[in-house]
């Protein structure tokens, strides 16, 4: 599995603080069935992360998880704070690219309501960018308003949910908005947001199993990011797949 959305990288925001935590981290993907990390930092006023520092970081880990003979890859990118993504000059942005490509990994205010957001969004991906939308199934704005999210989602835009949230870890609400659009055809990659090896540990396939999402397991975890990385096309859903997670009409029996 390819995991899109990762804090790996040591003492640079709310993840691992040493390279030993890293280390750690990486062990519990590979054992996770994980052979691509994307280390994604937050990039924000809080922890205002440059390029030039995460590559450094993603090369020294890179270094060690040979030496540790950890069988897992570790490539650059951000997660990115809407407001810090508008503020940011043209050519630090591109160099925050996940892998590298043209995707940006954007991560959505934490507020009830977000006024502009989606304005906010298009307007980053008129400067070039595909745009991946972080954890949209935590945003309070998009539980007040899913039109907003629908909206984006037909404008080109792609979905990263987490896979903690598919059974529970974020609460039942937020779980329940997840799977809603994952049925809705809405929702393109699942990642693990992982911060450490225990803390937020990076499970992505038990997590989609629970939540009856197999069928949809490598399309979210393997083909989607793949082409996120490669800069290929992103592939459809496996036929039939989606559809078959809606519930099926009822009909009453008729009175004969």
């Amino acid at each position: 599995m390819i995991d899109l959305h990762c804090h790996v990288l040591p003492g640079i925001d709310d993840g691992p603080e040493t390279i030993e935590g890293s280390l750690a981290l990486a062990r519990a993907a590979s054992a996770a069935g994980t052979h691509t990390i994307v280390a994604t930092p937050h990039v924000s006023a809080h922890y205002p992360n440059e390029p030039d520092t995460i590559a450094r970081l993603v090369a020294e880990l890179n270094e060690r998880l040979v030496a540790e003979g950890i069988a897992v890859e570790v490539r650059a990118g951000a997660e990115i704070a809407l407001t810090s993504a508008l503020e940011l000059p043209a050519e630090q942005l591109a160099r925050l690219t996940l892998g590298g490509g043209r995707w940006l990994l954007i991560e959505p205010p934490f507020t009830p309501t977000a006024t502009g957001i989606d304005a906010m969004l298009v307007d980053i991906a008129r400067g070039g960018h595909g745009v991946v939308i972080a954890h949209p199934e935590r945003c309070p704005a998009f539980h007040r308003d899913r039109t907003v999210l629908e909206f984006l989602v037909r404008a080109g835009m792609l979905t990263s949910i987490t896979a903690g949230s598919l059974v529970g870890r974020f609460g039942g609400e937020v779980r329940r908005f997840a799977l809603a659009l994952v049925r809705d055809g809405l929702v393109h990659n699942v990642a693990s947001d992982a911060h450490g090896a225990t803390k937020r540990a990076p499970g992505m396939a038990e997590e989609l199993g629970e939540a009856g999402l197999r069928p949809l397991a490598a399309w979210l975890t393997e083909e989607v990011p793949a082409a996120v990385l490669d800069g290929g096309e992103v592939p459809p859903p496996p036929c039939g797949a989606i559809e078959a997670l809606r519930p099926r009409r009822s009909w009453p029996w008729r009175r004969r």
